[in-house]
Formats: structure tokens, C-alpha cells, sequence
């Protein structure tokens, strides 16, 4: 039935719940899965900057890389979670994006025929309301979305 399953991950325990489900069904269908997590661009923002000149390419630079770091521990905790249910996932991150766009573009790349997701991620965990990522891709995608909660 699923051939193309991208699944959003974000290191919170509801992403991790939402990567088992589709860890499950791509072992079940033998679809390819794949792991997708994003890291939000990063803003710098001081009080009077119109008075001062700093140089802010080498903390922008500092911060992507602690970043892109902290998105590829996402991605191989993924990938051993996978790999001790005996599956292979493919790993995208996808810099200087929110979640839902880096997901919605992942899906679109790889042919996706179903998208998994949790509810919320990291900052709306304790929401009773479905997630705005998660709103966002079910409002713009065609794909069909399993949502993990």
C-alpha cells in the first residue's frame, strides 16, 4: 500500500512514538522510510544596533553548526531505533526551515504516499489542540498524514 513514508522528527518523545508507527507500517508495506528533521534559522536580535557594528557571520556560523550537530544526533538516534527493528531509514536535514515546511518539501522530493508525525512537537507538548506544524502540513499537503498522539 505505502511505498514512500516520510516521518517528521524532532528528538521529542511524541516524534519518537510517530517514528516507531512508521518504522511498523514501512516493515509491514517494505516502503521506503524516511527521517526528516529541520533546524529554524537563526535570528540574532540586540538593543541598539543601529549604534553599533558587530560581526555577526562567525555566531550565525557557530550556532548553525551547533544546530546541524544536534539534528544529526536526531537523525541517528532514528536510525538506530530503526536498525534494531531491522529497518534502514534515509536521514534529511533540512537547515533554515520550520517543521512543517522541511517535512511538506521532503515529502514532495521523495514521492512521498504518506507522511507520519506526532501531534506536537518539542514546544507543544502540553497542548490540548493538534500541533501548528502538524495543522500546517494537513491543511497543504495531498498526501495522506498519520498523526501520532
Amino acid at each position: 500500500m505505502y511505498t514512500r513514508i516520510v516521518v517528521g522528527i524532532d528528538g521529542s518523545e511524541l516524534a519518537t512514538k510517530a517514528l516507531r508507527h512508521a518504522v511498523v507500517l514501512a516493515k509491514k508495506t517494505g516502503a521506503r522510510l524516511f527521517a526528516v528533521t529541520s533546524t529554524e534559522p537563526s535570528v540574532l536580535v540586540t538593543a541598539g544596533a543601529e549604534f553599533m557594528a558587530v560581526d555577526t557571520g562567525a555566531i550565525v556560523a557557530d550556532l548553525e553548526e551547533i544546530k546541524a550537530k544536534s539534528a544529526q544526533a536526531t537523525l541517528a538516534a532514528a536510525e538506530a531505533l530503526a536498525a534494531g527493528e531491522g529497518l534502514t531509514i534515509e536521514k534529511v536535514h533540512v537547515p533554515s526551515s520550520v517543521a512543517a515546511d522541511a517535512i511538506l518539501k521532503t515529502a514532495e522530493q521523495q514521492g512521498a504516499d504518506l507522511i507520519v508525525m506526532g501531534s506536537h512537537g518539542r514546544r507543544g507538548l502540553g497542548r490540548l489542540l493538534l500541533g501548528s506544524q502538524a495543522a500546517e502540513v494537513l491543511a497543504r499537503t495531498t498526501v495522506p498524514v498519520l498523526v501520532v498522539k
